[in-house]
């Protein structure tokens, strides 16, 4: 066997295989031992086969099944023995491989073409500080979460009559052009309607007041927003909206009123669990704030990971084998065209620019990840998790059963393990390049992403 580079020009190389049959023939000749034992075939006893009847059926197979596997290990211990730093895989040269013929006996040549990556140096004392971005918790956002708090444990109660907030659940029955229930029409049973989703003020006008056992008569196509509101409100098909223009009867069978709960103690409790220390309201202020200000710094922390990028592959110049990486997406991606690599191709090759910058670092800081860095960031996602449904004070256990779960996911898991990655790059750039602490408030913030 022999194997030989030559260089296109800093990123393109092929690398050639020349594989003669002492390469692979003792292998190629095991496989076909292996066939014959194991052979069933009509006329002959189960491992009498004649060899040449096998080698003929199957000889042609089993030596380019061998010739892959030999390709595929001498290629990567040749691209580990020479530190070749390519990106992507190898692909059969267009310009040089040639049709191969198994039978033949001869020496064989394969080609390949590989995409090396450039050389990167990154210089943190060129590209100085980058912005960071840190969200005032200011009254506001206190407020509406306490507020959220208050609604998530509120409740529905009846209520005498209907005001601007109240929801009502009735019956709706069709009329024809003189008033009367029309025979055949459109009846829609258990149907809740809320006084502030009512459109049209007549409408809502008729509802204001009404009580239990009212009758109520208007055009639904008139109160409600869009004629998919009126179809689900009369629980007809999108399709058949269009032939409905009529009045209805409407009688309130409910009424109900949502009322926000008190923020006291036993609201306290319902939050943060029986043991807490929160017990005033200014107690409940101070916890949100200190909630607030943890779960805002993955916000500031995610704009950090946009701006960096950014800067980075900005400030570092590097040119990429971009028509081998063209080729390399589309032969690696069933569900990608050449024409739609070619117009999103901007975006690959800034994915392709970012990841070497970070591979970079990592070599060069010796960053490792621990399987308890993983761990950790499962539970931090099961707490995450759980606080989205309210629940503050999840016990420890459920909190182990829930990341232990996650982590079971073989695909979630090296997710993780990418993310924490990143993470600690990032962090290694705000140590080496320091930040510019920027103090902003949550629509600055978010009219950052509108840039």
């Amino acid at each position: 066997m022999k194997i030989s580079k030559s260089s296109i020009d800093d990123l393109n190389v092929i690398v050639r295989i020349a594989i003669e049959k002492q390469d692979y023939e003792p292998a190629v000749n095991e496989t076909l031992k292996d066939y014959r034992k194991k052979a069933n075939m009509p006329g002959f006893r189960k491992g009498m086969v004649p060899a040449g009847l096998i080698k003929k059926m199957y000889g042609k197979a089993a030596v380019a099944d061998e010739v892959n596997k030999l390709l595929s290990r001498e290629l990567t211990k040749y691209i580990a023995d020479q530190n070749l730093n390519i990106l992507g895989e190898p692909l059969p040269s267009l310009t040089e491989q040639a049709m191969i013929d198994f039978e033949s006996g001869a020496e064989m040549e394969f080609a390949f073409d590989l995409g090396l990556s450039p050389e990167i140096n990154v210089d943190f004392d060129s590209i100085g500080k980058l912005p960071y971005y840190q969200i005032d918790v200011d009254d506001q956002l206190i407020d509406n979460q306490i507020q959220g708090y208050t609604n998530r444990f509120g409740e529905n109660v009846v209520a005498e009559a209907v005001g601007e907030k109240e929801t009502t659940n009735g019956d709706f029955v069709q009329l024809d052009e003189s008033g009367n229930i029309l025979e055949g029409g459109i009846s829609s049973f258990g149907v809740q309607m809320s006084v502030q989703l009512i459109k049209d003020e007549a409408v809502k006008n008729l509802f204001i007041g009404a009580k239990v056992g009212d009758v109520l008569k208007f055009n639904p196509k008139l109160a409600l927003e869009n004629d998919h509101e009126v179809a689900h409100l009369l629980k007809i098909k999108d399709d058949e909206i269009d032939g409905v223009n009529s009045d209805f009867n409407f009688t309130v069978n409910t009424i109900n009123t949502f009322e926000a709960a008190e923020l006291d103690e036993s609201l306290f409790k319902k939050i943060y669990g029986e043991e807490t220390e929160v017990t005033t309201l200014e107690d409940l202020k101070e916890k949100v704030r200190a909630e607030l200000e943890a779960n805002l710094v993955y916000s500031s922390d995610y704009r950090f990971s946009i701006d960096a990028r950014e800067v980075f592959t900005k400030a570092i110049s590097m040119k990429l084998p971009e028509e081998f990486l063209k080729r390399w997406l589309v032969e690696t991606n069933e569900k990608v065209t050449a024409e739609q690599i070619e117009e999103e191709f901007d975006h690959f090759k800034a994915d392709f620019e970012w990841t070497l910058i970070k591979t970079k670092l990592v070599k060069e800081n010796e960053i490792r990840i621990e399987e308890s860095d993983i761990t950790s960031m499962a539970r931090e996602m099961a707490r995450m998790q759980f606080q989205q449904y309210g629940m503050s004070n999840v016990p420890d256990e459920y909190l182990d059963n829930y990341a232990n779960s996650i982590l079971q996911n073989k695909e979630q898991k090296q997710k993780m393990a990418e993310k924490k990655v990143e993470d600690k790059v990032l962090e290694l750039i705000k140590e080496k390049s320091g930040i510019d602490l920027k103090k902003v408030t949550q629509k600055e913030f978010d009219d950052l992403f509108e840039k």
